[in-house]
C-alpha cells in the first residue's frame, strides 16, 4: 500500500516540478505559445489534483499506527499545490496584462515597463520567500519525523530492557530450583541408604 503512495508522489513531484517550470516560463512567451502553455498548465494542474486525491484515498487505507507520517506528507503536498495554483493565477494576471496592452493598442511606454518590471521582481521575490516557507515546513516534518521515530526507539529500547530483566530472574529462579532439586536429592538418597 505505501509502495503505491510511493509511487503516486513520484509522479506527484514530477509533474509539480513541471508545472512550476512551465508557470515561470508564461509571462515571457510569444502571445500564441502563452495560450498554449496556459491551457497545457491547466490540464497539469488537473492531474496534479487528481493525484493528491489518489494519495490521499491510498493515506486512509493505512493502519492508524503508520499513518501519521503520511498524513505529514500529504499536508506539505496539498500546500504545495495550493502555491501552484497561485502562482499560475499571477502568471495568468501578468499574461493577461500584457494581451491588454496589445488590444488596447498600448505601445508599452517606459512607466509601464517599470510596472510590469515591478510586478515580475515583486512576484519573485514572493515565489522564493514561499519556497522557503516551503523548505522550512519540511525540514520541520522531516524533524518531526526523526523525533517520533527516536521515541519509538526508546520504548523499544526499554521494552527490551523489560524483557531482558525478566528472562535474568527466570534465570535465576531455574538455578535456585535446581540448587533445590540437588539438595533434595542428597537428602532422598541420604534417606535411601539409611
Amino acid at each position: 500500500m505505501s509502495s503505491d503512495f510511493e509511487g503516486y508522489e513520484q509522479d506527484f513531484a514530477v509533474l509539480t516540478a513541471e508545472i512550476t517550470s512551465k508557470i515561470a516560463r508564461v509571462p515571457r512567451l510569444p502571445p500564441d505559445e502563452k495560450k498554449q502553455m496556459v491551457a497545457n498548465v491547466e490540464k497539469q494542474l488537473e492531474e496534479a489534483k487528481e493525484l493528491l486525491e489518489q494519495m490521499d484515498l491510498e493515506v486512509r487505507e493505512i493502519p492508524p499506527q503508520s499513518r501519521g507520517t503520511y498524513s505529514n506528507r500529504m499536508r506539505s503536498y496539498k500546500q504545495e499545490m495550493g502555491k501552484l495554483e497561485t502562482d499560475f493565477k499571477r502568471s495568468r494576471i501578468a499574461y493577461s496584462d500584457e494581451v491588454r496592452n496589445e488590444l488596447l493598442g498600448d505601445d508599452g511606454n517606459s512607466s509601464e515597463n517599470q510596472l510590469i518590471k515591478l510586478r515580475e521582481e515583486r512576484a519573485h521575490l514572493l515565489d522564493n520567500t514561499e519556497r522557503l516557507e516551503r523548505s522550512s515546513r519540511r525540514l520541520e516534518a522531516g524533524y518531526q519525523i526523526a523525533v517520533e521515530t527516536e521515541q519509538i526507539g526508546q520504548e523499544m529500547l526499554e521494552n527490551l530492557s523489560h524483557d531482558r530483566e525478566k528472562i535474568q530472574r527466570a534465570r535465576e529462579r531455574l538455578r535456585e530450583t535446581d540448587a533445590n532439586l540437588g539438595k533434595s536429592s542428597r537428602i532422598l538418597t541420604g534417606m535411601l541408604r539409611r
